[in-house]
């Protein structure tokens, strides 16, 4: 809600990263998945633009590298398939 204005529920816990930056930097991700709930997106300052896109039209868009992966995890998960079960693939 607070940096799109858009309302979620659900939220669960895909998978966690960590590795070190090009310039040496160490980085810990932790990616979560969740369902819309209500409200329509509305960008702050530090957003540039959005599109609501399915699995296959994202590949048209230059995504951070390793969302990729995530995408298809949760494309899976989606409709049933326990989320245990599910590898991740970074490429």
């Amino acid at each position: 809600m607070e940096e799109v204005g858009v309302e979620i529920d659900h939220i669960k816990y895909l998978l966690d990263l960590a590795f070190l930056r090009p310039d040496g930097v160490p980085v810990v991700t932790l990616s979560f998945w969740c369902h819309w709930k209500s409200g329509e997106v509305c960008l702050n300052d530090e957003s540039i633009d959005y599109k609501w896109v399915g699995l296959e039209e994202a590949k048209n868009y230059e995504l951070i590298p390793g969302i990729w992966g995530e995408l298809e995890m949760v494309d899976k998960i989606l409709p049933g398939q326990n989320p245990d079960e599910i590898a991740y693939n970074p490429i």
